[in-house]
């Protein structure tokens, strides 16, 4: 049995995240390892959980049948298998879930190691406010703009809106399921992934007609988080599985970001304790996100400053003269160097250039602000 095989046959018959599979997988291969349990030999207890899942097992003819329907199975070792999943392999486990993958279903025509090469994480909580809706949206609009993949999960809210805003702009965009990639779920999302397979890509390690679990959706967010640069959470209650992708994507050494929401905000309460214990960095637009997952020294952003006025240009001497000339009632030179407590003579080469600037006025020996100055 080919090594392709026999991960179709595995992805059948653990759950998604299993550590000790992933462990032994590694050990002796996952051909060796289904040898095993076809001899019902029970490898760390493995073989009893998945004993009932074994009878009918044809995990060529699964191939065969999800090919038909578009759908194809990558594995370590392919071309599109993205790189950064092996970082899993590495990690410590996470709520009983860890290991990489022993496979992924895609469907869609985007290759998933270019997508994912330079990507984005973008999640939240699904009872999304429509601040939330459209800041995750605009975030994933930007980045998705300059080619850079937005990677999500399809829920209802902050998934849905990074979805749509990638697709507004016509970017890269993926959506990695808890359930099998032939399956809509929510159903209300049965459009939206349909769209997706047909740009870009619908990811699950579940084989096809696999049902979602929480476990498996817990599962799901250490891919989410493995397969990208960096995630940004925006709006994350105190108990939220976008949390959970966070976690994985600090263990992973990938840039945590959080959009900050009212302070009385309890969808943002979960974003505000990641930014609070310097957990994730603070974003509030798609420009800030480029900034912290590009090289040093690309899309860097420049600090927002309001307009600049006259006023700005002035050295600190001639901002003391401006201020002390009256603003309805003009005064003398000899009044304003009193007020500015600067030498006459200064204050009237002074008073010229402000004039000449069109910052105050003169009439008849007499010095005021100009009209709106």
């Amino acid at each position: 049995m080919t090594d392709r095989v026999a991960r179709a046959a595995l992805s059948r018959l653990a759950e998604p995240g299993d550590v000790r599979l992933a462990a032994l997988v590694a050990e002796l291969g996952a051909s060796r390892v289904f040898d095993l349990l076809r001899e019902e030999r029970d490898v760390t207890g493995v073989y009893t959980d998945v004993a009932t899942r074994m009878c009918g097992l044809d995990p060529e003819r699964e191939l065969a049948d999800a090919a038909k329907r578009g759908i194809r199975f990558v594995v370590p070792g392919d071309d599109e298998w993205p790189t950064g999943l092996q970082d899993l392999d590495r990690s410590e486990a996470l709520q009983g879930r860890g290991g990489g993958p022993l496979g992924l279903w895609v469907r869609g025509p985007l290759s998933l190691r270019s997508a994912c090469s330079r990507s984005v994480a973008v999640v939240g909580s699904r009872s999304a406010t429509t601040y939330g809706a459209d800041v995750a949206s605009g975030i994933a609009a930007h980045v998705a703009g300059l080619a850079v993949g937005v990677v999500s999960g399809a829920a209802y809210g902050i998934d849905q809106a990074a979805h749509r805003g990638a697709l507004a702009v016509r970017g890269p965009t993926v959506a990695v399921l808890a359930c099998g990639v032939d399956r809509a779920y929510p159903t209300a999302h049965r459009a939206l992934l349909d769209y997706i397979a047909d740009t870009g890509a619908v990811v699950s390690e579940l084989p096809p007609g696999s049902a979602p679990t929480k476990l498996r959706f817990l599962s799901r967010n250490r891919l989410i988080a493995a397969l990208t640069l960096g995630t940004v959470v925006v709006e994350a209650a105190v108990r939220s599985g976008a949390l959970n992708t966070a976690r994985w994507a600090s263990r992973l050494n990938r840039v945590v970001m959080g959009v900050p929401g009212p302070v009385t905000s309890a969808p943002s309460e979960g974003v505000h304790e990641l930014i609070r214990g310097q957990v994730a960095a603070l974003v509030t637009r798609g420009s800030d996100v480029m900034e912290l997952v590009s090289p040093a020294g690309a899309h860097l952003t420049v600090p927002p400053r309001g307009d600049e006025r006259p006023h700005d240009r002035l050295s600190a001497r001639e901002l003391q003269v401006l201020d002390a000339v009256p603003v309805l009632q003009g005064a003398t030179a000899a009044s304003i160097a009193r007020t500015a407590g600067i030498p006459e003579d200064e204050v009237v080469a002074t008073l010229r250039r402000l004039a000449e600037g069109s910052l105050i006025e003169h009439s008849v020996g007499l010095w005021r602000l100009a009209s709106g100055g």
